[in-house]
């Protein structure tokens, strides 16, 4: 197939910009200047802007990675020396290799399971198969798993009940005289005093022989879905009670009803603060989950650096910096992800989101 010359003949490359323009959607900004190098358009400003947008975050890393190992080589404990960038990327690979063969355990105990259930059917076909489900000891990428299901629930629950109530009080100048001293109240409680509190009322409340959720999970969910509803409460309603008079008259003017009024003046105009109260939550939600994991000993990261300090051997301090630094990739990628679901929604696409 002969490929056109010219104009026509643009590369994958060339045409990227113009899918995201039609499609209204932002570009990430260090894919910008890597996308016009490849066009051709004036490579030296577009190779200082990838300097800034790649290689000062690149050279902040390797600074930090530096002082890092320098200042671990000086830290002695009574597991040996605190562990520094190479022992926790040995230490992540470990996990890894656990984490696979793990998978070939599981994956040979099921296949035992259905050759016995085969045989025996073959012998009385009238026979029912039951599959005993794997209960081997959980890696640390299927904690991983179970703390991202449990902040994720118990976060979109929290958002559903917590962006209403934000546009109702914004709306509302009585609604939020009346709501406000509630959520000043609560809103500063630690979630280790709430942890006791939803513990003692989950194992009261939610009793089933057969539960669909382990009542672990419900009292890390609902922990984290009590700590983190007060910051898209509070930016939601600031966002509301701050559209601007000439939008409101506007409205007026079109004698638009309360929910058409909502849905085209109110929201868009409020999108910003609620998505800066959305990603305070989500973080905030974060952190909670780790800690109430620790405290309550329910699956997940944080059970999984509790057991590694009381483990005390002498890899424990690599796998907790692993723990960690495994805590604060998916803490900025769940920020970045809110960041783009923003810039997808946003109407102003031109605005700077940070």
């Amino acid at each position: 197939m002969r490929l056109p010359s010219g104009h026509e003949g643009r590369t994958l490359f060339a045409t990227i910009p113009e899918l995201f323009m039609n499609k209204n959607l932002s570009m990430p900004a260090f894919l910008t200047p890597v996308i016009k190098l490849f066009r051709g358009e004036n490579p030296l400003a577009q190779l200082a802007l990838m300097g800034r947008t790649l290689g000062l975050p690149l050279i902040g890393i390797a600074v930090f990675l530096v002082i890092w190992s320098l200042v671990a080589e000086q830290i002695h404990t009574s597991l040996g020396k605190f562990p520094g960038p190479v022992q926790v990327a040995t230490q992540a690979d470990s996990l890894y290799q656990e984490y696979e063969r793990t998978q070939l355990k599981e994956t040979a105990f099921y296949a035992r399971q259905k050759e016995r259930n085969a045989e025996r059917m073959a012998k009385d076909p009238g026979y029912k198969p039951v599959i005993i489900p794997y209960t081997g000891q959980p890696t640390f990428f299927s904690q991983i798993g179970t703390s991202l299901f449990t902040v994720l629930s118990g976060f979109i629950i929290a958002s559903l009940i917590a962006i209403p109530i934000g546009i109702a009080i914004g709306l509302s100048a009585g609604l939020y005289a009346a709501i406000n001293p509630l959520i000043q109240l609560f809103r500063p409680v630690s979630p280790l005093a709430w942890l006791p509190l939803v513990t003692i009322v989950v194992s009261a409340a939610y009793v089933s022989n057969d539960p669909m959720f382990s009542k672990s999970y419900l009292v890390s969910m609902i922990t984290v879905l009590l700590c983190c509803l007060w910051p898209t409460i509070i930016n939601t309603a600031v966002g509301v009670a701050a559209v601007s008079q000439d939008l409101k008259n506007v409205s007026r003017v079109l004698r638009l009803g309360w929910w058409t009024h909502v849905r085209r003046i109110v929201l868009p105009s409020a999108l910003p603060m609620m998505f800066t109260g959305l990603r305070l939550s989500l973080s905030i939600a974060w952190m909670v989950l780790i800690a109430a994991e620790m405290l309550a000993q329910n699956p997940g990261l944080g059970k999984f650096i509790w057991d590694q300090f009381q483990n005390g051997s002498s890899d424990s301090l690599s796998r907790i910096m692993v723990a960690v630094v495994v805590i604060g990739l998916i803490g900025f990628m769940l920020d970045r992800i809110m960041l783009l679901l923003q810039r997808w929604i946003s109407w102003d696409k031109s605005a700077v989101l940070r």
